[in-house]
Formats: C-alpha cells, sequence, structure tokens
C-alpha cells in the first residue's frame, strides 16, 4: 500500500513539475523568437549606417554588422537549447563571424603586414574554436562526475535501508527511489 502511495506521490508532483516547465518553455520561446527580431532589426540600422562609407571600410562595417547578428542569434540560440552542444555552437558562429570581420580588416593593409594580420586572424580563429571544444568537454565530465556522485549517494542510501526490516525498509527504498529519481 505505501508503495502504491509513493507512485501516486510521485506521478502527482511530475505532473505538477510538468505543468510547471510549460509556461518556462513558452516563455523561452517567447524571448528567443524577440532576441532574433531584434538581431534582425539591429543588423538592419547597422547596415544602414555602412551605406555612407566606401571601399573597404564599408565592408568591414558590413561584416561587422553580420558579425553581431550572428553573434545575438547564436546567443539567443544557446539560451533558449540550453545545452553544451549549443553554447560550443553559439562560440564557434561567433568566433567565425569575428574571423570573417577579421578578414576583412586585413583587406586594408598590403605587404607582409597583411600576410601578418591574416595569420593572426586565424590564430586568433582556430584558439577561439578549441577554446570552445575544450569548455564543452569540461562541462560533460562535470555533468558526468555529477551523475556518478548521484549514484554514488542512491546507493549509499539504499545501503543505510538495509539496515532496516519490513515496512520500513519498504519506505526507506521508496523514499531513496524518490529522492534520487530512480
Amino acid at each position: 500500500m505505501k508503495k502504491i502511495m509513493a507512485l501516486i506521490i510521485a506521478a502527482v508532483s511530475g505532473l505538477g513539475f510538468a505543468a510547471y516547465a510549460s509556461p518556462a518553455s513558452n516563455e523561452l520561446k517567447v524571448n528567443y523568437n524577440a532576441a532574433n527580431e531584434r538581431a534582425a532589426t539591429d543588423y538592419k540600422v547597422a547596415r544602414a549606417r555602412c551605406d555612407s562609407l566606401t571601399g573597404n571600410p564599408k565592408e568591414v562595417c558590413v561584416e561587422e554588422a553580420r558579425a553581431a547578428q550572428i553573434r545575438a542569434r547564436a546567443d539567443a540560440r544557446a539560451l533558449y537549447r540550453n545545452t553544451p552542444k549549443a553554447r560550443t555552437e553559439a562560440r564557434k558562429a561567433v568566433a567565425d563571424a569575428d574571423y570573417d570581420v577579421a578578414r576583412k580588416k586585413c583587406k586594408s593593409v598590403v605587404g607582409n603586414d597583411r600576410d601578418v594580420c591574416v595569420r593572426q586572424a586565424k590564430a586568433n580563429h582556430v584558439a577561439a574554436i578549441a577554446d570552445a571544444k575544450a569548455d564543452k568537454k569540461v562541462a560533460e565530465a562535470r555533468t558526468e562526475a555529477n551523475q556518478e556522485k548521484r549514484e554514488a549517494e542512491y546507493r549509499v542510501a539504499l545501503e543505510k535501508c538495509d539496515a532496516m526490516a519490513g515496512a520500513v525498509k519498504g519506505t526507506c527504498v521508496d523514499s531513496a527511489k524518490l529522492r534520487f529519481g530512480k
């Protein structure tokens, strides 16, 4: 009987969490859409400022406007998805956009200085991509470590229950399962 009650309580609390998560998801979706619209509007405004320029300064201005839009959209997407993969993709997209801006800026330089500028831009890009990948691996390692800790805590809780007998033991096991989501 106590097992049935524990299952009913778990099911009801699960429904409560599901109902709570739904408005949060809608709010995230609204914020995501608003951020994308804001990024598009900001891009149009920044792009319009570039129309008064000519030559390489105009190309750089347009590329910076595009990079700002990519940055805003990537950040919004990472917040909306809220996964290590999404955050890594966002950082890679920003690194690519920054690299494109740096290459455009290098066009205004000539000779060896241009070669140095291009190589520096490429080095910065490679470093940013490597950092994004490393951060993803660190986040995944932390998540895995946390899961292992919870599993160990669960085993300890079950071990404590083994010292008990009868209905008390059943209640203890159910409580441990409920607490650790098993």
